[in-house]
């Protein structure tokens, strides 16, 4: 889940306590609202580099006498120049007679992603700071999840002039596509994105590219204006600044954009958050700061529209705060990411909505006691939360009483063929275990007959002694 991690910006100062460096990044956890966000990846294919200095899912290579400028065998990140924040990729190469350069964007990975794209346009923006002929763009080629490539295309082909200092986009239909390799290439599986050397001038370029998607183009072309973000409210801490607000309806919404200000007046976009999830962490570095914010729901037209404007101020914190917002964060992880049809916990985010883990749920229990206990939901909250939980295990696949690592979390079935049998690891950290919790909420905060008698039905069904004696230690 590193990437939901890191969808924050970070200005690390040059002396913060580890302790206080990884409670911050633990209240990056925090969501109201937080989706896998399947959708969203079945668009986009580049939006954000984490890392400042390099993107991390590209390479690049030249023959001589051509160039191409990398950093570490990477593309380049440019801070300065952007569509979404807070970076954009930098290309640039010297095309010369006799030799070639390429340059691959990779598509992004997380566990369990499935690589598909929905959409009949390749779209992305590009940048010159001096004007550049479509003619003396570079090619493209593409190649899918089955290693299938295409025949290059000419990026001038589906662009006009770019002028001095303007973003232009680049719209590029899939039927143009054409396949150069044995099997035909999928272009709904893009893997690859292949930059290669045109025409060879002998004169160096530079490129910013930023917001590589694939949608429709009829629909985008007609996307109506959102609904500004409501409720948007700013909670300082030691070091940084947590955002929420209320979610924006529609498929029409592709990001939020959030902007800072010092004085109220001059705003700058800082970053963007899925549309899956309604908070984001501003690490600012100092205390005593107060800043103001404004957040903007984007569509996929990249109109946007504004929410009202809130402030908000860091401060010192005592060791007590900073225990308790870690605590708070770590919480919410569990509360507000939970699937919603099953109340377990998801596998990972960025990653598959559906996905649940039986074992991570157990720890999503074990927050659930802790939040209840510190007054973060009320007890009636959680016993709702652990009866939707024991009724979806009740009817959940199991084998000889344990469960499989990975459930559907809306419509029960395990996953494939490795998932069809008993994970005993995974069912001693479940909710309903011996091991984890179950005592716990019956015998204390969340102490309800109800979802007490269902855990006990439940705990009395995993046959662990029958399971050992068949020396079956895992799975």
């Amino acid at each position: 889940m590193f990437n939901f991690l890191l969808r924050a910006t970070l200005t690390l100062p040059a002396a913060s306590r580890l302790f206080r460096a990884l409670t911050v990044g633990a209240a990056i956890l925090s969501t109201t609202t937080v989706l896998a966000d399947t959708e969203y990846y079945r668009h986009t294919f580049f939006d954000n580099s984490i890392t400042s200095d390099s993107y991390y899912y590209s390479s690049g290579k030249a023959v001589v006498p051509s160039i191409l400028k990398l950093r570490d065998g990477k593309l380049p990140v440019d801070s300065s120049t952007f569509v979404t924040p807070p970076n954009s990729l930098r290309l640039a190469w010297q095309s010369l007679a006799g030799g070639s350069w390429q340059a691959e964007i990779t598509v992004v990975d997380f566990r369990n992603r499935e690589v598909l794209f929905r959409g009949d346009t390749l779209s992305f923006w590009c940048y010159s700071a001096e004007a550049l002929p479509a003619a003396k763009l570079p090619q493209l080629r593409f190649l899918d999840a089955h290693h299938n490539f295409s025949a290059p295309l000419r990026i001038g082909d589906f662009s006009s002039d770019l002028p001095a200092g303007k973003w232009m986009r680049v719209q590029i239909p899939l039927q143009r596509i054409k396949t150069d390799s044995l099997h035909k290439l999928d272009p709904h599986r893009l893997e690859r994105l292949v930059f290669g050397q045109g025409v060879a001038d002998g004169t160096e370029h530079a490129l910013l590219l930023d917001e590589f998607r694939i949608d429709d183009a009829a629909i985008d072309a007609g996307t109506p204006i959102l609904l500004a973000p409501q409720n948007l409210q700013a909670r300082g801490y030691e070091l940084h600044v947590d955002l929420s607000w209320d979610s924006v309806s529609g498929s029409e919404l592709a990001r939020y954009i959030i902007y800072r200000s010092d004085d109220a007046k001059q705003f700058r976009p800082v970053g963007i958050q899925e549309p899956g999830i309604n908070r984001y962490t501003d690490f600012l570095g100092k205390t005593n700061l107060t800043v103001y914010y404004q957040v903007t729901a984007s569509g996929r037209d990249y109109r946007e529209s504004p929410s009202s404007v809130v402030n908000s101020s860091t401060r010192p914190f005592t060791d007590d705060e900073l225990l308790t917002m870690l605590q708070e964060a770590c919480f919410r992880y569990y509360w507000e990411g939970a699937q919603p049809d099953s109340g377990l916990a998801r596998e990972n985010i960025p990653g598959e909505d559906r996905l649940v883990a039986t074992g991570a749920s157990g720890f999503g229990i074990m927050a659930l006691v802790a939040g209840v206990e510190r007054g973060f939901i009320t007890r009636e909250q959680g016993v709702q939360r652990l009866t939707k939980i024991v009724d979806f295990l009740e009817k959940a696949p199991r084998y000889h009483g344990a469960w499989s690592h990975f459930i559907d979390g809306q419509t029960l079935p395990v996953f494939g063929i490795f998932e069809n049998g008993g994970d005993i690891v995974e069912t001693a950290g479940a909710p309903s275990s011996r091991s984890e919790g179950g005592p716990v909420i019956s015998e204390s905060v969340l102490c309800h007959s109800e979802p007490r008698q269902g855990r006990d039905k439940l705990r009395g069904e995993s046959l662990f002694d029958l399971l050992l004696d068949e020396d079956l230690r895992w799975h």
